[in-house]
């Protein structure tokens, strides 16, 4: 039984290390594209596949992307962001949401609410919190729109497209164990 424990803790651990390598990797082959990313999409199919284990390894690629890129504003943005989106996906995992709209929708809503967050960090820790603060926060949100604007609509094809599949493929290799447990909803919620 102990031997049967240790395999599972041992499958679980290469598990998250694989899973925190292809977020790099994918984030690495596209980073020459300004941000056309997959990372949205795999942290997002991780959480909503392994819960925990999923945001452990978003966790771990938030601390090599640390190491490879160095430290600034950026850093709390990513270990801010990047988690939380991988537990909002736990959660629809969890209770099993499987409609794609529905999906989509809040990976575009997450995605908006990145150039939000990092360019209230940018501004706050840039520039401080002083008057003019919202002046200062529109005018960095301005100067990035065309980059979050971009970022929203490959997500948004990314969603629509490869999300549902992916998950799919993954449960179907995936023993069971390691996913998190599905919880009975509504039929409204599981339609496609």
């Amino acid at each position: 039984m102990a031997d049967g424990t240790h395999r599972t803790r041992a499958f679980k651990i290469a598990l998250i290390a694989m899973m925190t390598a292809t977020i790099e990797g994918g984030k690495l082959a596209l980073a020459y594209v300004p941000n056309v990313e997959v990372v949205t999409l795999l942290c997002a199919a991780y959480g909503y596949v392994f819960g925990w284990a999923g945001i452990a390894a978003v966790y771990l690629f938030v601390g090599i992307e640390s190491l490879i890129w160095g430290f600034n504003t950026w850093v709390l943005t990513y270990a801010i962001y990047w988690p939380t989106l991988a537990f909002v996906f736990s959660l629809l995992g969890k209770y099993n949401v499987r409609n794609r709209p529905v999906l989509t929708l809040i990976a575009c809503v997450m995605t908006v609410s990145f150039g939000v967050l990092s360019s209230l960090i940018d501004t706050g820790l840039l520039s401080g919190f002083y008057e003019n603060f919202w002046k200062r926060f529109s005018i960095i949100y301005t100067r990035g729109a065309i980059f979050y604007i971009i970022q929203t609509v490959c997500n948004f094809a990314l969603f629509i497209g490869l999300f549902r599949p992916l998950v799919d493929r993954i449960e179907d290799i995936c023993p069971q164990k390691f996913k998190i447990r599905k919880l009975k909803t509504k039929n409204y919620i599981n339609q496609r």
